[in-house]
């Protein structure tokens, strides 16, 4: 295995306190949301960073597999990735979303993108048979 980056940020204080990328760039107050939204408007939670990082992966995975299509336009696409906190009996768990809209392929061909961008992307990988995870292709009508 070769790595090609590596990326640090440091969390003190746990789900009410901070958090800082090594380089400075992400520097965030961390709140635990309710049912009425963030205590914070402008703190974060790890749900919402996940979110972040799998739609923006997960949209660089559909760039590759479309590519490997001869597909170089996917116009004005789209990932949206909802990442719910739920809760049963034995404890917490993560549950994921994504939404891919993409307005320049068919149905046929957009569900291959995404089953394929499924199978590359490394928030995929890193979560398959650990969460459940909802694919949802969204074209045009």
């Amino acid at each position: 295995m070769k790595t090609i980056f590596e990326s640090k940020a440091t969390n003190t204080g746990g789900r009410n306190g901070h958090f800082s990328s090594e380089d400075g760039v992400l520097d965030y107050d961390i709140s635990m949301p309710g049912r009425s939204g963030k205590p914070d408007a402008k703190s974060t939670n790890p749900e919402e960073l996940f979110a972040a990082a799998y739609s923006t992966c997960f949209a660089g995975a559909l760039q590759a597999v479309a590519q490997g299509h001869g597909i170089s336009d996917l116009g004005d696409f789209s990932v949206t990735a909802t990442i719910a906190f739920n809760k049963e009996d034995d404890g917490f768990f993560l549950e994921a979303t994504l939404d891919a809209y993409l307005p320049t392929v068919d149905k046929a061909t957009g569900e291959k993108l995404v089953e394929e961008a499924h199978e590359i992307c490394p928030y995929s990988k890193a979560t398959r048979d650990n969460i459940t995870v909802h694919l949802n292709l969204l074209l045009d009508e």
